[in-house]
């Protein structure tokens, strides 16, 4: 059984730099993709960054691009998001989640993705 925990949420001025990390549990293959999704008040939850679990480059969503690194530590099975120059509209609750296949592809739907963390709060003001 998948589960996902992720830290490393606050609250932090314009420009400056998080790191969230998501400890991934149950995960014994060594395929699929992980990702980043952020979901703010009244708006529709977005990707962010996608990893594929089996080394080709990753994905990101256009907003972030440039700045936001996503990374996985494979020994430590921890998922990671760098995110720099951060902005007010990257507020918003981010889930690290999970599907064990490629399938079409990582950079897709929320809806891809059957394993969920409970969410990290990051706050840009």
């Amino acid at each position: 059984h998948v589960q996902l925990v992720e830290s490393g949420g606050g609250s932090v001025q314009a420009g400056g730099s998080l790191r969230l990390s998501c400890v991934r549990s149950g995960y014994a293959y060594g395929g699929g993709c992980m990702a980043w999704f952020r979901q703010a008040p009244g708006k529709e939850r977005e990707g962010v960054a996608f990893f594929y679990v089996d080394g080709r480059s990753p994905d990101y969503g256009s907003s972030v691009r440039g700045r936001f690194t996503i990374s996985l530590d494979n020994a430590a099975n921890t998922l990671y998001l760098q995110m720099n120059s951060l902005k007010p509209e990257d507020t918003a609750l981010y889930y690290c989640a999970a599907k064990l296949r490629v399938g079409f592809g990582c950079a897709l739907g929320s809806q891809e993705y059957g394993y969920w963390g409970q969410g990290t709060q990051v706050t840009v003001s």
